[in-house]
């Protein structure tokens, strides 16, 4: 049975691992009805309850409402990625001199951490609590050296926080290191404002501060080029039905835009809209690139919560450094030495707009 701690933070088991190793989830609420459940397993994002322009809940976010789905092979729902997100090209990088090696996980390339990546992790609690203002919760997560490859006992946590008078979700990256190594965290959720089984969001209309993307290979690696988005199908500076274009793309989108910063402070990225519902995701970073993704492998075999999951039944928005910066010079560096933090700060905005207004 859940124990209550207060109104704004509730923790109860999820499930068990077959070793037997108990899974918590905690969930976040606040005063507007919103509510988030993170589980300890892969630091995931299991639900995330917002209002729409009239009051009524849905869950926003694909995923499952048991511990068996996500220990068996899913892509990614709601998951934390590491030690490093998106691709790093023939399996492989160069630190001060010495060559690392990691396990290709599609074709030539290492994708998202390798074969078992933070997503497939018990992460440790580390603090849990609510004050006036927030209520939260901490993972931890020690992954140590050589671990899928990577040098370094990279010391990691997360703290996920739900602001109580609005509807705000803070994700807080920290990381600490004891060898140079590539860092490149991100979470993998699926959004669909218009509740996660209600259908694809090609109706969706998008807004980026993307005016830059870096094309890609064969083999979905960035061939180091930085483009402007402009005569693409990547192009989002004025707000666009996600569906109107996405047949120029090859098979739907999976790309990372540049956004427009200044080193150091954090930038809305952009937004999504779901008409009907008014439901409007504005998110936030410090990170200098975000991988937009819509699901495009779905095919309505998944039955998640809210139903099946069809072909771009969600859309990622993956707060990162650019994919395979530790292989490209002139990306930003995604290496992280002795002596130094990692940060990394989203969050994740949910407003409504009212219907009189045209999106």
């Amino acid at each position: 049975m859940p124990t209550e701690s207060s109104k704004a933070l509730v923790s109860e088991v999820f499930g068990k691992l077959p070793d037997g190793t108990e899974i918590q989830a905690f969930t976040l609420s606040n005063q507007n009805g919103m509510r988030v459940k993170v589980i300890n397993y892969g630091a995931i994002i299991a639900e995330c309850w917002v209002p729409d322009r009239n009051g009524d809940l849905a869950n926003v976010v694909l995923g499952f409402d048991n511990l068996p789905q996500y220990v068996a092979k899913h892509p990614r729902f709601g998951s934390t990625i590491g030690r490093y997100a998106n691709r790093i090209s023939n399996a492989q990088f160069e630190i001060d001199g010495v060559t690392y090696k990691l396990t290709p996980t599609k074709g030539t390339t290492s994708t998202h951490g390798g074969v078992i990546g933070f997503d497939k992790k018990v992460w440790d609690i580390e603090d849990s609590g609510e004050n006036e203002h927030e209520s939260w919760v901490t993972l931890h997560y020690l992954s140590k050296d050589m671990e899928e490859g990577f040098p370094g006992n990279l010391d990691v946590s997360i703290k996920f926080t739900l602001w109580k008078s609005s509807n705000d979700l803070l994700l807080r990256y920290f990381a600490t290191t004891d060898k140079a190594t590539p860092v490149n965290l991100t979470n993998h959720s699926y959004f669909n404002l218009k509740g996660a089984g209600n259908g694809d969001i090609l109706d969706h209309k998008a807004s980026f501060n993307a005016t830059f993307y870096t094309p890609l290979n064969a083999d979905m690696v960035p061939t180091g080029e930085v483009a402007p988005v402009k005569g693409t199908p990547y192009d989002f500076s004025e707000r666009t039905r996600i569906g109107d274009r996405i047949d120029k793309t090859d098979g739907g989108y999976d790309i990372n835009l540049v956004i427009q910063m200044r080193p150091g402070d954090i930038e809305g990225l952009g937004s999504v809209i779901d008409p009907d519902s008014g439901r409007c995701l504005t998110v936030y970073t410090d990170q200098p690139a975000f991988q937009f993704f819509t699901a495009n492998q779905l095919d309505g075999s998944i039955h998640g919560n809210g139903g099946s999951y069809p072909k771009f039944g969600g859309f990622c928005l993956e707060t990162q450094c650019y994919p395979n910066s530790v292989n490209q010079p002139n990306f930003p560096t995604s290496v992280l030495r002795p002596g130094g933090t990692y940060g990394h700060y989203t969050q994740f905005s949910f407003t409504n707009l009212p219907s009189d207004i045209e999106i």
